[in-house]
């Protein structure tokens, strides 16, 4: 029992807080089923583990800002056109965050462009990435205020942490010359380091409408476009075949 005592002393003080709890049930386990040594080791490293693997995905979920019901499994895929469908079993083993490249969503209102990008980034969170959700117009808001601070570097900095940044609904909203700027100081800033994700329902020619500024939004297209994955959902909308289907019900 002192021994017991120890160990736990130890595993307190290492942070070690699974195997803490269970290495005294396992140790029995492996006592009633032969286990060596190693074995015994192994299972209690597992358990510590997979337990932080929980914990941190529970963590970057939260801080993610990710609407959590927006999920594949809510996800109709049977709707989407069937070279973007080709397209969601690459995405979701994230190998486009290790190049840097962006994803692209264009549709119309209601036609799941939002839906799908959330799924595909609670997939990646699972798989150990960190994502943050944002819509368009609070994502400006929030680099504004942080330049008008003198802190648009330290927040550029912080966004930098993200592996992929989902920027929701661009051009949804008509904004400001000044807000366009930091926008596309953003997206300047990310180019060939990190990813972003966008939704929008604009198509690329009428991007001028977003960024004020014709030179201005060859360059954001440029950088946007280049090393990108576009998505195009070319369907009808889903609400409104919801909101039909109830009627008819």
């Amino acid at each position: 029992m002192e021994t017991n005592k120890r160990i736990v002393r130890i595993l307190k003080e290492l942070h070690l807080p699974t195997m803490r709890a269970c290495f005294e049930s396992e140790a029995g386990l492996a006592r009633r089923n032969a286990l060596s040594f190693e074995q015994y080791l192994l299972e209690v490293l597992e358990r510590e583990m997979e337990a932080r693997r929980q914990s941190r995905i529970e963590r970057y979920l939260h801080d993610s800002g990710l609407p959590l019901e927006k999920t594949m499994a809510s996800f109709d895929r049977s709707r989407l056109p069937q070279k973007v469908e080709a397209h969601i079993s690459l995405l979701v083993e994230g190998t486009f965050l290790d190049r840097a490249e962006n994803v692209l969503a264009f549709g119309n209102p209601g036609s799941g462009k939002t839906h799908l990008l959330c799924a595909i980034a609670n997939e990646l969170i699972h798989r150990g990435r960190r994502i943050l959700f944002s819509s368009c117009s609070v994502l400006v808001e929030g680099l504004l205020a942080a330049k008008k601070d003198l802190k648009l570097t330290a927040s550029l900095k912080r966004l930098g942490r993200y592996d992929a940044v989902v920027i929701d609904d661009i051009g949804y909203v008509q904004q400001s010359r000044e807000e366009m700027e930091v926008l596309f100081t953003f997206m300047a800033n990310r180019y060939e380091k990190a990813s972003i994700m966008v939704t929008s329902n604009l198509p690329f020619s009428k991007w001028e409408q977003i960024f004020k500024d014709p030179m201005t939004t060859a360059a954001a297209i440029d950088r946007v476009v280049h090393h990108s994955i576009i998505l195009e959902l070319n369907v009808p909308s889903f609400r409104l075949e919801h909101s039909k289907k109830k009627d008819q019900g």
